[in-house]
């Protein structure tokens, strides 16, 4: 009788590579029809577009993968100089922006004291929204305080989200700031 001196480790590492071998020559392996399967997977006609996260200012690189006009997958760019394949779990889950089912594709809006809301056209949405910022920063903007120029309303509010991509934040800034809106604030500092 041989005596082997193995060390926990090892025997794990050659039960496992026993067990694997045992599989594969008992089991069998079937090149051609592994091959064959590959052709089913739901990105291998896929079209395939690079583009760039929209979420924050790192710019990672991501790769679209679009089949019969809808987008079937989304990955990290493993090329891309920036992220290397990899993306936060906003990027991971950039295809919900276009195929979520809770998405909604025309506005809603809800009367002061109603409890359901109602759809309406973009037209009246925005026009209602302009007329209604014009109308408070009229009433409430101050040109002058204590001898100071200091052009500003303190009746409106702006609080952008994590859900806004750069461009998105950018404008919203730039149109508060135009207003003369000072509680002007962001998710990602409070």
């Amino acid at each position: 009788m041989v005596e082997m001196n193995l060390s926990r480790r090892q025997f794990l590492k050659l039960s496992g590579a026993t067990a694997a071998t045992l599989a594969v020559v008992e089991l069998g392996f079937n090149e051609k029809k592994a091959y064959a399967k590959t052709k089913e997977f739901k990105i291998a006609k896929a079209k395939v577009t690079p583009t760039i996260c929209c979420y924050c200012g790192v710019g990672c690189g991501i790769l679209i993968h679009t089949k019969d006009n809808t987008v079937v997958y989304t990955e990290g760019d493993p090329d891309h100089p920036i992220n290397e394949g990899t993306l936060c779990s906003k990027g991971t889950t950039i295809r919900q922006l276009y195929t979520s089912e809770k998405r909604l594709t025309k506005p809603l809006y809800r009367a002061p004291g109603s409890s359901k809301w109602e759809e309406k056209e973009w037209a009246w949405m925005y026009e209602t929204i302009a007329k209604r910022a014009k109308e408070t920063r009229d009433k409430t903007f101050v040109e002058k305080e204590d001898g100071m120029i200091v052009n500003k309303t303190e009746a409106i509010a702006s609080l952008g989200g994590a859900a806004l991509d750069n461009e998105e934040c950018y404008l919203l800034s730039k149109m508060m700031r135009g207003l003369g809106v000072t509680y002007l604030e962001h998710q990602a500092r409070i």
